[in-house]
């Protein structure tokens, strides 16, 4: 349940950071970093990859068990992984589906993919050996941002645009990109961001362990101490950035992660503490469906403009008009857009309908 819950409340949090009621006006913690550093808007993505890993453990540790031939998990893993993508794509087409300016790139190409090798990997490894490539993936990945020049400009540089991630995307990376000449979701990032999708099957490997589930929220909380220090720490010398999902982003947000989820098993599942989860388990329930959906109404919300001006146009004029600040009256508006979006969810729920792509 504390996974369900942790799940949904991502799925929540995206959705308030990605609708805004203007995009001007938004409160700094709930912009994405411009470049180094880092937000609560910054900290969703790694969240949900995290909680991939987890699924991951907990899936296919069955399926293993149960005896199911690894051809027919190879199959399963990679439909999915087409079919996670292809939403990605159908989002990024819409609303006129113009596939000269299509951009090949997102959250749930990103989730995808990572979903792919994530699998693959669990299927063939270890925990040991699992911890042991993320660090070499770590590591490789920082050795060659801060040592390999950018070609053409005969030096190492870590500026947008200018990096060697960026240099790679313009050689290999069909369509448009986010940002013009770079895109935070490139073709080098998905190293790390595979990563982590890794430390989430370690955790997930710990939750599946026989050890008592004081002993686990133990072990949670102080590996996520330890991996967020670490992450720190090499972000002196490796700065904690999203756009180029840097080894010490991945450590401080993985270590987030494993705190935030180790406090909700001690609540939820040590302690059966379960009130006001509800949201978080109904949203967490069909996760990629609601992202979706979200993407759908947003057409309505922002799209639909009758006399030239979108819902979220005159909710913000309606709200600055009597005095309230305009980064407040965007905020309310993305929590109102949520909460909109919690009623399909929760009658899914009810219904007991879960979709699985």
């Amino acid at each position: 349940m504390s996974l369900d819950a942790l799940r949904g409340f991502t799925i929540a949090a995206m959705i308030v950071v990605n609708y805004p009621g203007s995009e001007d006006h938004v409160f700094f913690t709930l912009r994405h970093t411009v470049w180094n550093g880092l937000s609560f808007t910054d900290q969703v993505a790694p969240f949900f990859l995290f909680m991939v890993g987890i699924s991951i453990a907990f899936a296919y540790s069955r399926r293993l068990g149960d005896g199911t031939p690894k051809a027919e998990l190879y199959r399963k893993i990679v439909i999915r992984s087409l079919k996670i993508f292809a939403v990605g794509m159908i989002l990024n087409l819409m609303p006129y589906f113009d596939f000269s300016t299509v951009r090949w790139t997102g959250t749930l190409q990103r989730i995808a993919v990572v979903f792919l090798f994530c699998s693959l990997l669990y299927l063939h490894t270890g925990w040991k050996q699992q911890a042991w490539i993320a660090v070499v993936l770590l590591t490789g990945y920082w050795l060659a941002l801060t040592l390999i020049p950018t070609p053409g400009a005969g030096k190492v540089m870590l500026e947008p645009g200018v990096n060697i991630v960026a240099w790679v995307d313009s050689k290999y990376l069909p369509g448009r990109m986010w940002r013009g000449n770079w895109d935070p979701e490139s073709i080098l990032t998905t190293v790390t961001s595979v990563v982590s999708g890794i430390t989430g099957m370690l955790t997930g490997a710990l939750l599946l362990g026989s050890r008592s589930s004081q002993e686990k929220v133990n072990i949670l909380m102080t590996a996520g101490v330890l991996s967020a220090i670490a992450g720190y720490f090499w972000g002196l010398i490796f700065p904690v950035n999203e756009n180029l999902w840097t080894s010490s982003f991945v450590l401080v947000t993985s270590g987030f992660a494993a705190l935030l989820l180790g406090a909700i098993y001690f609540i939820v599942d040590v302690k059966g503490f379960s009130r006001g989860t509800f949201p978080g388990v109904v949203f967490g329930a069909n996760a990629i469906t609601t992202y979706f959906l979200a993407d759908v109404w947003a057409l309505l919300f922002y799209e639909w403009k009758p006399g030239g001006a979108g819902l979220n146009d005159r909710w913000m004029q309606g709200l600055t008009g009597v005095g309230c600040s305009a980064e407040l009256a965007s905020l309310l508006y993305a929590l109102l857009f949520t909460v909109f979006n919690f009623f399909p969810a929760w009658w899914l729920y009810r219904k007991k309908v879960f979709i699985k792509l």
